[in-house]
């Protein structure tokens, strides 16, 4: 190869009166703005789908003759200028956004969001699956709701790898390079027109980091890059692959995203108030916080510097599978961050303890655990994720009651337009308040979806249902083109599937436990199934194993074996390379989505709430979402919820298989192919309409973007505020206090609790007195509580309820630091019930006394 004397940058000559085409194409509002898509495919349909939906790379590739055609083409420039103006209404300062109409104006951006990846659209591949893409669809919602936030990401030279299917059926993997000046993505320069870089420190190495910025409606994305010249080899790769390499690789690029996305900000001159970690992987952001507080502050300490930061971190954790979470061994923190404990503070074992984690005899160092130690808020993403991670984090809240873990839940959603077919949006166009593009979560809108005639939304449906077979021939005959199959082969994959039949998707991360091949269990009976002559049924899969998951590869491999077999031939089918567009042909055009996960292992999910607005149905483990959203009426539940230990598994599998099948065989199936004279199958589209009205004000990032500010991001913002402003005073006071109080925390004892009457009848007052002894705390540091609640047959509280108790002075007897407390309690129903008593400290900016660690209960 030859090495430049210079470089050059080309961009499209556009003729004036289309020069606002090439502003529209670096807003990724285009990719949720069905009207804009359209326009670009405008100028030239094969192009737009060439590029794979990247109008920088149409722009540049598009000759000169046809911008001109289009510039004098009068339909086109009016659709041009109607684009135009919804843009600039949508982006105007002026516009009365959700977050405006209710917290105000705003300067700069305040609220900082972390993500290792972002799923915006197919031609920006830097994601994987959906964490990703729910990043993505955070970030568009962000932007429609208004909110003062900003994106922090990696840009990846190769992003995730491209997926191909070997002779035999195996996975392969391929890194095709980005062609980022032909993508939706720019350069970020300095005040002297220079190319932005931050300097920093990963190990011995001080590296310079690039810096690119991705305009996502009103929110800026700023994606980090070490391919810089002057980098060595190991740091200029840093960013070549999204999860690729080893730990090494991974811990810098945790630092990367963590520290160097904090130094980011401080240089864009973005100071956040609130910095939320989107999963584990930006914990670094925590201690690069803390440090640049106390150096701006040099009377804070650590621990101080923490408290205070603590109060604008939020932590969302995505993994209920141990396994699944990211951690280092100790030599990794010794080999990047010595210069990091020294800057805090810290002895080099007291920086291991700010992550230790004893996980089955290993000791590392955990990204989650730091997350939760230095955050004072967090997060699961469904309500059953919720309860799975109190538990799996229970050991780092001693004598907590599980149910008082301070882990929330706010479950998932969707960006509904970027995943809304354009036939179906036209159709609620046509039927619902206009309201419901801007107020999705606002239930009665979708109430109005029984106005619809059944027979317009079942051919709505129908004709994306045909759409899907379509693309699943083209995309089969080009896999079997590519992999050197027969030419008879290749011409049959023009007959598979049958556009009128029945059609099942399964399209996700091939994790084992997310149990891929479950329906595949009992071929015979499958077999059957599908080749029912009267009511065919077919399957399309599709999804990528890591590239180290070999059992996951495995998967893939024993579906399209299966898919060879000329029972199911015709019936069922692999399509490779799952991406962002795949994912909308079949969430689209899918009658019912499936979903067989081994319960609880499933966070969330969100595949199959893409499904609910497109006219699908849902059929799934009662897991993630579908737990909390599960109803008779609008879909099916494989099983009622069983949870079995390791060495039941198979014996899982097998009855859960069975249950599907039985399913399949006894409801959904006939259900599908019951048809009224008319020809539409009435009980189908009844379910339909159920799960839109029911369904679709929830399961989106608009109400989940909002239940975010509302829950966490504005009583962050504000406790953080009342910390640092007008300077840091009421913070430190608030850190020295919470030093204080963990110093003296030891000499807090219950001395005596009186509970009376020992009996009583429903509706009788039961009076509990407690005399704590307070050592050198006064009665305004500390929260005395009744804790009560019914008892297990271990004669163990469970699922007890906690009522602070009034203090009623200084201990009557004289004894020195002891006062006494009482409350009257009232039970409304029969049984036996434990009551206790416990401490907890208490202080005005305290987010959750649960978070200091410190807790006293009686004993008897």
């Amino acid at each position: 190869m030859i090495k430049p004397v210079a470089m050059v940058d080309v961009s499209p000559n556009l003729p004036p009166s289309l020069e606002r085409l090439r502003e529209l194409a670096y807003n990724l509002h285009w990719s949720w703005d069905h009207e804009a898509m359209a326009l670009f495919r405008r100028l030239d349909r094969d192009l737009w789908e060439e590029t794979e939906h990247n109008p920088i790379w149409q722009l540049g590739l598009i000759g000169q003759e046809a911008l001109e055609a289009a510039a004098h083409d009068e339909a086109f420039m009016a659709n041009l200028d109607r684009v135009c103006s919804r843009f600039d209404a949508y982006m105007s300062k002026e516009a009365r956004t959700w977050y405006r109409r209710h917290y105000g104006e705003f300067d700069q951006p305040y609220l900082a969001y972390f993500s290792m990846e972002y799923g915006l659209t197919e031609c920006l591949r830097n994601y994987s699956g959906g964490l990703g893409v729910l990043s993505g669809d955070h970030l568009k919602s962000a932007s429609d709701l208004g909110l003062p936030l900003v994106g922090i990401g990696l840009l990846y030279e190769e992003g995730y790898f491209h997926q191909y299917l070997n002779a035999d059926g195996y996975q392969q993997q391929s890194y095709p390079i980005n062609d980022y000046p032909n993508l939706p993505v720019q350069q970020v320069y300095n005040a002297d027109g220079e190319p932005l870089i931050i300097e920093l420190p990963i190990a011995d190495v001080t590296a310079k980091v690039c810096v690119w910025k991705v305009q996502v409606g009103r929110v800026p994305l700023y994606l980090l890059d070490t391919n810089h010249a002057d980098n060595p080899d190991g740091i200029r790769d840093l960013t070549d692959r999204l999860y690729g390499g080893d730990k090494r690789t991974r811990i810098r690029q945790e630092i990367l995203l963590g520290i160097g996305g904090m130094q980011l900000l401080e240089a864009l001159g973005i100071r956040p108030t609130v910095c939320h970690m989107n999963e584990g992987h930006s914990a670094f952001l925590a201690l690069e916080r803390v440090r640049v507080m106390m150096q701006e502050h040099p009377g804070l300490d650590f621990w101080e510097a923490a408290d205070v930061c603590a109060a604008g971190n939020l932590f969302t954790t995505h993994t209920p599978v141990p396994a699944g979470l990211e951690r280092f061994g100790y030599d990794l923190i010794d080999e990047h961050f010595p210069y990091l404990w020294e800057a805090l503070g810290l002895t080099r074992e007291e920086f291991h303890d700010l992550g230790r984690e004893n996980m089955g005899g290993f000791d590392l160092f955990s990204m989650p655990v730091l997350a939760l130690k230095l955050c004072h808020a967090t997060n699961a993403v469904s309500q059953l994720h919720g309860a799975v991670s109190r538990t799996m984090w229970q050991w780092v809240y001693p004598e907590v009651p599980e149910h008082e873990i301070p882990i929330g839940a706010i479950t998932n959603g969707i960006h509904i337009e970027s995943w809304l077919s354009g036939e179906m949006a036209s159709l609620y166009d046509r039927y619902l308040d206009p309201v419901w593009r801007d107020e999705p979560d606002n239930a009665a809108v979708w109430e109005d979806v029984e106005r619809i005639p059944d027979a317009e939304l079942w051919r709505t449906h129908e004709r994306r249902r045909e759409r899907l077979v379509s693309l699943a021939r083209r995309k089969l005959r080009a896999q079997l083109q590519a992999r050197a199959a027969t030419q008879a082969e290749i011409e049959g994959a023009s007959e598979i599937l049958n556009p009128d039949a029945l059609t099942i998707g399964f399209a996700r991360r091939f994790a084992t436990y997310k149990r891929a091949t479950l329906i595949l269990r009992d071929k015979e009976r499958l077999a059957r199934i599908v080749n029912n002559p009267d009511r065919p049924v077919q399957f399309i899969f599709a999804g990528k194993a890591h590239p180290h998951d070999h059992p996951g590869k495995e998967l893939i491999k024993e579906i399209v074996k299966t898919a060879e077999l000329p029972e199911f031939r015709h019936s069922m089918v692999f399509l490779e390379n799952y991406d962002m567009s795949i994912a909308r042909y079949m969430t689209q055009g899918i009658d019912v989505w499936l979903n067989t996960p081994r319960r609880p292992k499933e966070a969330s999910g969100t595949s199959g709430m893409k499904v609910i607005y497109n006219g699908g149905l849902n059929a799934s483990i009662l897991d993630g979402w579908w737990a909390e959203a599960y109803d008779a009426s609008l879909g099916w539940a494989i099983g009622s919820g069983e949870e079995y230990d390791q060495e039941e598994w198979d014996l899982q599998d097998y009855i859960e298989a069975q249950a599907l099948y039985n399913l399949l065989e006894d409801d959904l199936i006939p259900s599908f192919y019951t048809r009224g004279r008319d020809g539409l199958p009435r009980d189908w589209i009844s379910r339909i309409k159920s799960s839109v009205k029911k369904l679709a004000p929830f399961f989106n990032t608009y109400r989940m973007v909002r239940e975010y500010t509302e829950d966490y991001y504005m009583p962050s913002h504000e406790r953080f505020q009342t910390l640092i402003q007008p300077d840091i005073t009421r913070g430190k006071t608030f850190a020295d206090w919470q030093n204080t109080v963990r110093a003296k925390w030891s000499k807090v004892k219950i001395v005596n609790v009186d509970v009376k009457p020992e009996q009583l009848k429903v509706n009788e007052d039961l009076n509990v007195q407690a005399w704590v002894d307070l050592g050198d705390l006064t009665p305004d540091d500390v929260e005395v509580q009744v804790y009560y609640g019914p008892l297990d047959s271990r004669g163990q509280i469970v699922a007890g309820e906690a009522r602070n108790m009034q203090y009623c002075g200084p201990d009557g007897n004289g004894r020195k630091n002891v006062h006494e407390f009482s409350k009257s309690l009232n039970y409304a129903n029969t049984g036996r019930r434990g009551v206790s008593v416990r401490v907890l400290p208490h202080h005005a900016d305290l987010a959750d006394p649960i978070h200091t660690g410190l807790i006293t209960w009686a004993t008897r």
